[in-house]
């Protein structure tokens, strides 16, 4: 592989987020089976770096090689969890969008490595295809030592003359931070990406306990008045807005710089929740789609929420009637996991097949039967908005097991930072040990609720109907009396200049008789 593939292989993800969670990804996969990632900023030296460290299982060398190369993947499914991997190539496309190089210190039960991928050390060397240098430490009698051989030596000159790290004393300590863990990765990704201004792309100063995306304001010159300014959605600006609806049922702690990302369970902490279903002659299992009223105020965060394998892919995507330039659909969010789809490269867009697009449609028409059922608006003049409403459950999830619990109806007491399972007042599900509330049955899914919009919508279209036929009917009988009230006065008429013609018929032989005489 050329070394300008890194860069040309980057620029699929044009949104930064887009690159941080594909590293997220990899720590969420159940071959890593990490329960906690801890991302933040790092400055080395005088270098601006962003941190990935997660407490999973570690790599190996041979391993990690496949992680820093193209063209393998090996993820499975272990348990319920599947892989939201797929193509091999999420940490190269994600970690070279970020900054131009990265360091991987990762550690498993039996040895701990460094990886260095680094566009500027493949620069500086010139090279015609990607090289990789790796170093191993096995562990013996707990301490690390590393076989020498011209290979090992090499590659840890490289990393030495070309990254942050000046000394192998200095890898040793960083790969000791993972001791704690037992076993873990640490990704360090430096050399980060700037403007056109020079600054750096990311914005690591407004906010302390997140990353800030300053994406510049979409601006509508259509408007007759004067141009309006629209402001990117805040999951698009906020990396810990992102991340708490990144996943459709979270199960790893994603802490952000020092302070822990409040993660929803975005498909059950809606109001007015109903259940549809959607299931097309070629799936052979039927998929569920909730729709509920969202309490979030910001505009335009209302649509659909389609994830993959558990992964966020579209947010709040405007469907159905929702598409309208009127106050229908406002307000009301769909959620639905869609892992018959495919999504492309950059996971941030699906390819838009026939599936795809039937599906669009479907959905489209399940949100309004959905907004006018709770509404009864059957026109623009009519519609309702939907205010702040609160969810009809309140759940929390325990930061010791990772397990949600939904607390008693009429639950109003404010969550503490950290929540566990014993606090869960409701006694059936208030220890570590107890599995989750069971989820439905794809099987015996149905609707949850009657359309009955639909029925009186249609009772209404056959009353205008029907009073339609019955005004054109009176209208055809009034034109009918009309054209006979024409005809009559149109005969009498003829009638009249008859008998005037006649009268003056009469008149004129008369006159001729006179005159003779």
């Amino acid at each position: 592989v050329s070394p300008s593939f890194l860069h040309s292989n980057s620029t699929s993800h044009t949104w930064p987020f887009s690159a941080i969670a594909e590293l997220i990804d990899n720590a969420y996969d159940p071959d890593c089976n990490a329960s906690e990632l801890w991302i933040d900023r790092r400055v080395i030296g005088k270098t601006d770096c962003l941190t990935f460290i997660d407490n999973g299982n570690g790599m190996s060398q041979e391993k990690l090689h496949k992680m820093l190369s193209f063209g393998f993947c090996e993820k499975v499914q272990v348990g319920n969890v599947k892989p939201i991997g797929h193509y091999g190539n999420g940490f190269k496309s994600g970690s070279m969008r970020l900054g131009l190089d990265a360091m991987v210190f990762t550690r498993c039960k039996t040895s701990t490595s460094v990886g260095f991928l680094s566009q500027t050390y493949l620069k500086a060397i010139k090279a015609d295809s990607v090289i990789v240098p790796i170093v191993t430490w096995v562990m013996q009698n707990n301490v690390l030592l590393r076989k020498r051989s011209a290979e090992s030596d090499s590659n840890l000159a490289a990393i030495l003359n070309y990254s942050l790290f000046t000394s192998e004393k200095i890898l040793l300590n960083e790969l000791k931070s993972l001791e704690k863990m037992r076993t873990g990765t640490n990704i360090i990704i430096f050399n980060l990406k700037k403007d056109i201004s020079e600054n750096l792309e990311l914005d690591f100063s407004s906010d302390a306990h997140d990353i800030r995306n300053p994406e510049t304001p979409l601006i509508d010159l259509t408007t007759i008045n004067r141009p309006v300014v629209h402001a990117s959605p805040e999951y698009r600006r906020s990396l810990r807005e992102y991340c708490s609806i990144l996943y459709l049922k979270p199960k790893m702690k994603i802490v952000l710089r020092g302070e822990k990302v409040r993660t929803k369970l975005i498909s059950k902490s809606l109001s007015q929740t109903e259940r549809d279903v959607y299931k097309p002659t070629w799936l052979s299992r039927p998929v569920k789609l909730i729709f509920g009223f969202t309490s979030n105020q910001e505009p335009d965060s209302y649509g659909l929420m389609m994830y993959h394998k558990n992964r966020l892919i579209r947010a709040y995507e405007k469907v159905g009637c929702q598409k309208q330039a009127n106050e229908h659909g406002v307000g009301v969010l769909g959620v639905v996991e869609v892992n018959f789809l495919e999504p492309v490269h950059n996971k941030q867009e699906f390819n838009r097949t026939d599936r795809y697009l039937a599906f669009m449609q479907n959905a489209g028409n399940k949100l309004n039967d959905y907004f006018f059922e709770k509404t009864n608006a059957q026109n623009p003049s009519t519609s309702q908005t939907s205010q702040s409403q609160l969810p009809d459950w309140t759940w929390a999830q325990c930061d010791n097991c990772l397990s949600w619990r939904r607390l008693p109806t009429g639950y109003t007491a404010e969550l503490p930072e950290r929540w566990f399972c014993y606090l869960n007042p409701d006694a059936h599900f208030n220890r570590c040990d107890i599995p989750e509330e069971p989820e439905d049955d794809d099987e015996a899914l149905i609707p949850t609720y009657t359309k009955t919009y639909k029925k009186a919508l249609a009772e209404k279209q056959r009353k205008t109907k029907f009073e339609e036929l019955r005004r054109m009917k009176e209208k055809e009988a009034l034109l009918a009396r009309k054209e006979q009230m024409l005809q009559r006065q149109a005969l009498e008429l003829s009638q009249q200049k008859e008998e005037l013609a006649e009268v003056s018929s009469s008149q004129d032989c008369t006159g001729q008789e006179a005159n003779g005489g």
